[in-house]
């Protein structure tokens, strides 16, 4: 049996919570794992209601109990509050403390958020309210404003994102497997007014909607998984579409985000001191994986027609992976592998890991190569690569070497540091500030083995 705090103990123990600085890099936060942000501006500070990621290395599934709150006063440096909200405040739910957004109204906080109910059913959405953005929380309703008996429910009824328009109406968007699902709420933020619509024109919906108003336009930011924007379906990119109404029709204007080194990506658009920011998550964190996340935020620029330019990921404060953006090619590749694992933004756990596509180019010996060719000039400072080992015929190789395209020919890096073949981890390659359109990676192989490569990053 799950074993619950009583409310009054909660939230004594919230009130306790000892908050620390956290990093000003990206991940921004490293000492947890944080995901699928929301983002929330009052006053001077930027706070970031996240979920807390607590499975333990090499987990294969989520186990989330609480969420986190994060807050910033320029975007940068940020500090960690601690759990204000969790299962134990909601005593009808029992697990699954997944992505939520808190919405300012009436003086009170409204977090909504999607739990695993103890009714029939699966994922059901509940709301906590507090009066202020750091609570603390408790239960709005005693129930769910969402479940799978509300009809017209999405096939999953998660990620929940509100909106309050200028004239004061709310509007909640939310759902899962390919079902994004609107309604309107009433002036007291717990209950529906109206039906449940299926918003029209919103392609590829994957799940992880957020909503936003700029210039009299309304924006809809989600998850999705086509292949035109990921290396595979188990990955994700954000979309985005726009309308002239709340409930659309919606209009899609393409990827605003790539995919990222997670297999979820989870948005939120927010203008902060004057410049816009995009919140998402990835698995760059030390130890990071798909159900071991960390927040990050990077800064949003839109064009002078309204639409948003594509993101540029950062990572440790030093610019970000521009091989994600490259097209590769290479000298050879085997048949039953993939090239483009090379560049799919994929963090292994071992130079071992096949949970994922990877590139082999057995049963070649000797020295093969990747390359990554970029349709615009691009400035890097290092390289990284991690290698594939099958402990069969491809295996870490002698050495490596990488090259750039000069105008002409292919000539060596200059000033590159020595290309490392240790496994189960990322060998870095630094050089000084080159600006290029192609960067090579030579290989060589060693006697009787062919090479391999599960990542390949470009960084700047």
């Amino acid at each position: 049996m799950r074993r619950h705090w009583p409310a009054a103990l909660a939230a004594i123990m919230l009130a306790l919570t000892v908050i620390t600085p956290a990093s000003a890099v990206n991940p921004i936060i490293t000492s947890i794992y944080t995901a699928d942000p929301a983002a929330l501006v009052v006053g001077n500070t930027l706070y970031l209601y996240t979920g807390h990621d607590e499975a333990p290395p090499g987990g294969t599934d989520f186990v989330m109990r609480d969420w986190m709150v994060l807050s910033s006063t320029d975007a940068t440096n940020w500090t960690n509050n601690g759990p204000r909200l969790s299962l134990a405040n909601f005593p009808w739910a029992q697990a699954n403390a997944w992505a939520g957004e808190v919405e300012p109204r009436n003086g009170h906080y409204y977090w909504y958020v999607p739990v695993d109910g103890r009714g029939p059913g699966w994922m059901n959405i509940g709301v906590a309210v507090g009066d202020s953005p750091l609570g603390p929380f408790h239960d709005a309703i005693g129930g769910p404003l969402i479940s799978d008996s509300t009809p017209n429910s999405s096939p999953l009824n998660i990620d929940p994102t509100v909106f309050v328009d200028d004239d004061g109406q709310a509007y909640l968007y939310w759902g899962s497997f390919w079902g994004v699902r609107a309604a309107r709420l009433n002036p007291d933020m717990i209950s529906l007014n109206g039906p449940v619509v299926t918003p029209q024109g919103v392609t590829n919906f994957w799940e992880a909607p957020w909503m936003f108003k700029r210039n009299g336009i309304y924006y809809l930011a989600y998850a999705a998984n086509d292949s035109g924007c990921v290396s595979s379906s188990s990955f994700a990119c954000i979309r985005y579409a726009t309308a002239s109404n709340p409930m659309g029709p919606w209009t899609h204007r393409g990827v605003v985000l790539d995919q990222v080194s997670s297999t979820t990506n989870h948005p939120a658009i927010i203008e902060f001191n004057g410049q816009w920011y995009m919140v998402y998550h990835t698995a760059d964190a030390p130890g990071g994986g798909n159900f071991r996340r960390s927040v990050a935020v990077d800064k949003l620029f839109f064009n002078a027609d309204g639409t948003m330019q594509k993101v540029v990921q950062t990572r440790g404060g030093t610019g970000g992976n521009l091989a994600l953006s490259a097209t590769p090619s290479t000298s050879f590749v085997s048949s039953w592998e993939n090239l483009a694992a090379v560049n799919d933004g994929f963090t292994p756990t071992s130079s071992a890991d096949r949970a994922h596509p990877v590139y082999g180019n057995w049963p070649q010996q000797g020295t093969q190569w990747v390359e990554y060719r970029w349709a615009n000039p691009v400035t890097l400072t290092r390289s990284a690569v991690y290698w594939f080992d099958d402990n069969q015929g491809i295996d870490l190789p002698a050495s490596c070497q990488l090259q750039f395209w000069n105008g002409s020919a292919y000539v060596a890096v200059p000033g590159q540091s020595t290309c490392g073949v240790a496994p189960n981890t990322f060998n870095t390659i630094t050089f000084p500030a080159l600006t290029t359109t192609r960067l090579r990676l030579n290989i060589t192989s060693r006697s009787g083995f062919s090479t391999g490569v599960l990542e390949w990053q470009a960084l700047v």
